[in-house]
């Protein structure tokens, strides 16, 4: 009974391992496309992409403008807010030029 036991238990595993590697092997699933990879459609798919491409690139300056326009009325409300405390009575806001100027000179000041 002793020797039956670890025989047995040898013969078990190895035939499991053996039902594992043919379970493995049997698997050759193929998908063939016939239809769906012609001239037409890989041009179609490129002038897609080029097409994305543009638009991207397009939509980026967009938004690289609308970034830089914020920007620059963000910084605007910041200085005529700073040139408004200012304690330079001659100081005072210009909207057309969107800067802090002197009364007497008309230069620039810094707030």
């Amino acid at each position: 009974m002793k020797k039956l036991f670890p025989t047995l238990l040898a013969a078990l595993l190895a035939s499991s391992t053996m039902l594992t590697a043919v379970q493995v092997s049997a698997d050759t699933n193929r998908l063939i496309i016939e239809n769906g990879n012609s001239a037409a459609s890989n041009e179609a798919a490129r002038q897609s992409k080029e097409q994305w491409n543009d638009t991207r690139s397009l939509r980026n300056k967009v938004n690289s403008r609308v970034e830089k326009e914020f920007d620059k009325a963000d910084t605007a409300f910041d200085t005529r807010d700073a040139c408004e405390k200012s304690y330079n009575v001659n100081a005072y806001w210009e909207a057309n030029t969107l800067r802090c100027l002197d009364r007497r000179t008309g230069r620039p000041v810094a707030p």
